[in-house]
């Protein structure tokens, strides 16, 4: 049996709350929203109750932010894209931000059994004065339980319309890409965490945010396998290469959390669910 399920998550400013609307088929759902930096941002967690997908399944996600909304979503587990028999499973997200919108799309990591056929579909559409701080980890296998990714492939797409288009196929079979030390070098992370503008930083406030970045980075464990850059001026990323998927999480948070300080002034505890 596969599962098709869809989600339509609406942030909207209402009486300086940022309320959010929901409705979903299948199983797909989002926990009571949850306020716990004030009426301003909107906190939910997206969950998943299979707890994975199968070839064949289909997840997809659709996020819109009204005018001066600002939603944090995250989730409380893994992603997990199990071995298929010969179907591939598809998460398919998609956020759209409305002029002067705040979005923070926070879900763990996406973990690839061996054997599976798995694509991850992430596209965003930001206006103008809209500002998106988020991240995408992948883990191929489970090396921690002496799971190797030995079968199968991942594939990957994220999208800044009209700015910023990558797309990348992992592939068990392509040892030069997986195992070279001028691509993964052997390690099974991944991680990509960007803040996304939909309109041009001024260049002071890209560079400052870069340096803080840049200073989190330098002294973290992770610093020879990961980077900062600005590829122009609407987009800044980190990127990161990790053996396991816990130090590339906390690089990640650490710099989630000196950008939101850098970026918006707003103090960034983690979620609640991160430490249940």
């Amino acid at each position: 049996m596969t599962w098709q399920a869809k989600l339509t998550l609406d942030y909207r400013l209402q009486d300086g709350r940022s309320v959010a609307a929901f409705a979903h088929e299948g199983p797909l759902r989002i926990l009571q929203s949850l306020y716990p930096q004030g009426e301003a941002i909107c906190h939910n967690v997206l969950v998943h109750p299979p707890g994975g997908l199968v070839g064949g399944d289909t997840l997809d996600i659709a996020v819109k932010v009204g005018p001066g909304a600002h939603g944090l979503i995250t989730t409380p587990g893994a992603t997990r894209f199990y071995r298929s028999m010969g179907e591939p499973a598809l998460q398919r997200t998609r956020l759209l931000l409305e002029p002067g919108a705040r979005l923070e799309w926070l879900p763990l990591e996406a973990l690839c059994y061996s054997g599976c056929l798995a694509e991850n579909r992430l596209h965003m559409q930001l206006g103008a004065g809209a500002e998106l701080i988020g991240w995408d980890v992948t883990a191929l296998g489970l090396p921690g339980a002496g799971q190797p990714f030995v079968a199968g492939q991942f594939r990957q797409h994220l999208e800044l319309e009209g700015i910023w288009l990558e797309r990348a196929l992992l592939k068990a079979s392509d040892t030069a890409l997986l195992d070279s030390p001028l691509a993964l070098a052997g390690r099974r992370c991944i991680g990509t965490l960007f803040l996304l503008c939909g309109s041009a930083m001024a260049r002071d406030r890209r560079e400052h945010l870069l340096e803080l970045a840049r200073s989190t980075l330098g002294e973290h464990a992770l610093a020879p396998t990961a980077g900062v850059t600005a590829p122009n001026d609407q987009v800044l990323m980190l990127r990161v290469l990790a053996p396991l998927v816990e130090p590339a999480m906390d690089l990640m948070r650490r710099i989630w959390q000196v950008w939101r300080r850098g970026a918006w002034d707003l103090d960034a505890p983690p979620p609640r669910i991160w430490s249940t």
